[in-house]
């Protein structure tokens, strides 16, 4: 009646085409990358798109910081890591930050040190990666090893949001500056359920795909209400598409008219090994 996943942008190109010929909603809970929901008018997602969440990313770096000029490492081989360029090189050039320089890797190398040398090499302002987090963990240690100083911040798409960040960086995570679609810290009180929630059952607090995932559980059980219908499909998909100001661990959530997430995103930095909101 419902397909709530999958996980990766790279697999809903294709999984999505098929759900939507089938007349199967569905909902993803992780897919940010541009043209998810473009398949198809089944297609809803309650993750915000990298093209919300990294103009006002750049937007409140270049307020607090005073960023001027910028160099980009970014996967060029994945859907999800090369939306999330797109979407920063169009927030940059909006935001009149000059880049100095553009680089890309491939997902599973480890060896990130040609081009991070290059780009110290031209004294940004900051470093902008676009990465998964596995790749971006070991970007984040190198760039500290390299000796780029931590007065350049190095600033992350979506891909850096999650405590596996700090577990596998360390103290080369301190100071990365990442756009996020969710506040761990937020007093909501569905919010602290949730956090504490997970936090006791699994030994870690949640991560911003867990939350969302989350979030789509309720998500998908309102329309299922609201629909009278546990399997009529078409009713679920209507339904899906009225939803406005619910209640969820992300805040107040609506789809848009295109179907893509609605709600506000955040700022984080990472500060003594925790994430916060930047600036506070």
């Amino acid at each position: 009646a419902l397909i709530i996943g999958p996980t990766l942008s790279n697999t809903a190109q294709v999984t999505n085409r098929i759900a939507q010929q089938s007349g199967v909603p569905v909902l993803a809970i992780s897919n940010t990358a541009k043209g998810i929901t473009d398949i198809g008018d089944y297609i809803f997602r309650d993750s915000l798109t990298e093209a919300v969440v990294i103009p006002n990313t750049i937007r409140v770096a270049k307020e607090k910081l005073g960023i001027k000029k910028v160099a980009i490492l970014y996967g060029d081989d994945d859907a999800f890591t090369k939306g999330g360029y797109d979407a920063f090189k169009n927030a940059l050039s909006g935001a009149g930050i000059e880049i100095l320089s553009e680089m890309t890797f491939a997902k599973g190398d480890r060896n990130f040190s040609p081009q991070l040398t290059q780009l110290k090499s031209l004294n940004p302002d900051a470093i902008v990666v676009s990465a998964l987090v596995e790749e971006a963990s070991g970007i984040l240690s190198q760039a500290r090893q390299l000796g780029i100083p931590a007065t350049v911040p190095i600033i992350g798409g979506n891909g850096f949001n999650s405590p596996a960040l700090i577990k596998n960086a360390g103290e080369s995570a301190e100071g990365v500056i990442v756009g996020a679609a969710w506040n761990m810290t937020s007093t909501n009180p569905l919010n602290k359920h949730f956090v504490d929630a997970y936090t006791n059952r699994f030994g870690s607090p949640p991560d911003q795909f867990a939350a969302q995932a989350y979030a789509g559980v309720y998500i998908a059980l309102e329309a299922v209400k609201k629909a009278g219908s546990a399997d009529n499909r078409k009713a679920i998909r209507e339904a899906m598409a009225q939803i406005k100001d619910f209640d969820t661990v992300l805040g107040k959530f609506s789809f848009t008219a295109g179907r893509d997430a609605d709600h506000t995103p955040v700022v984080q930095t990472v500060k003594v090994g925790k994430f916060v909101v930047f600036g506070e």
